[in-house]
């Protein structure tokens, strides 16, 4: 019996025309862990955070920016407007933009996700803090 084999016709685009992401991996470390930020691109930006145990970040919200939260590892408490749930590795979550949130790791293990941020404005100065642990501003 004879098989047949089909072959799909592959479109090749110069490098020139597709966007080119930067790649960074810059860890910047904080009061309850650290974030790395592993690439950034028109509208986008890609971050590795983790958060030690018994820590939280602030309830903040953005006014430029929504995000994707995937775990890694660990658990993650978060609050998403009035919303709370908790998080295990391989679940996710979206904080739509202009929404107060807060990520915190309620677990005896480091918390690790990525955050997958989309907007037209991605600068650590879009956050507006409602309350902090560490007492920023």
């Amino acid at each position: 019996m004879a098989q047949s084999q089909e072959i799909s016709q592959v479109t090749v685009r110069p490098s020139s025309l597709l966007a080119t992401p930067n790649t960074v991996a810059a860890t910047e470390l904080r009061p309850w862990g650290s974030f790395t930020t592993l690439e950034e691109g028109r509208g986008y930006k890609i971050k590795r955070i983790e958060v030690k145990p018994g820590h939280r970040l602030s309830l903040q919200m953005h006014h430029h920016r929504s995000e994707h939260w995937i775990v890694v590892s660990g658990t993650a408490k978060v609050t998403c407007g009035d919303e709370e749930r908790l998080l295990a590795a391989n679940e996710s979550t979206y904080v739509p933009q202009c929404t107060n949130h807060r990520l915190e790791n309620p677990g005896v293990i480091s918390l690790i996700l990525i955050e997958v941020q989309n907007g037209e404005y991605l600068g650590e100065d879009d956050i507006v803090r409602f309350q902090d642990d560490y007492a920023r501003n």
